[in-house]
């Protein structure tokens, strides 16, 4: 096996977890950067994203960026359109970051806007 960092194995871990307790789901899959933050509901059976919000879509971009309150307007987008595409309950993949800050912010807000976890 090849020398894997700390965030690749730990991203590897949580996608391992969420394989085993949620394999019906849809997945909420969150990727951040330095300056933006990306979310997508994913439909792992049928290989396709369901929905998707970032701080780079038309809507959010002027007033978002990589911060709490942007990663929150995402989860509120990314909820609204999530349910408008038929999806209520996902599974939440964190992928290598922890939950904590702009994840974590995301997160409740996607949950206030109506998604289940």
């Amino acid at each position: 096996m090849a020398n894997l960092s700390l965030f690749d194995r730990r991203r590897r871990r949580v996608r391992t977890a969420l394989r085993a307790r949620g394999a019906a789901k849809p997945r909420l899959s969150v990727h951040r950067s330095g300056r933006h933050i990306y979310a997508q509901v994913i439909d792992d059976a049928a290989g396709k994203t369901v929905a998707a919000a970032s701080t780079l879509d038309k809507d959010l971009k002027g007033k978002t960026g990589a911060t709490k309150d942007g990663a929150a307007a995402v989860g509120k987008a990314l909820a609204e359109r999530a349910k408008k595409a038929g999806v209520s309950q996902v599974v939440f993949d964190r992928g290598g970051f922890l939950f904590h800050g702009r994840v974590k912010a995301l997160a409740d807000a996607a949950r206030e806007g109506g998604l289940e976890f």
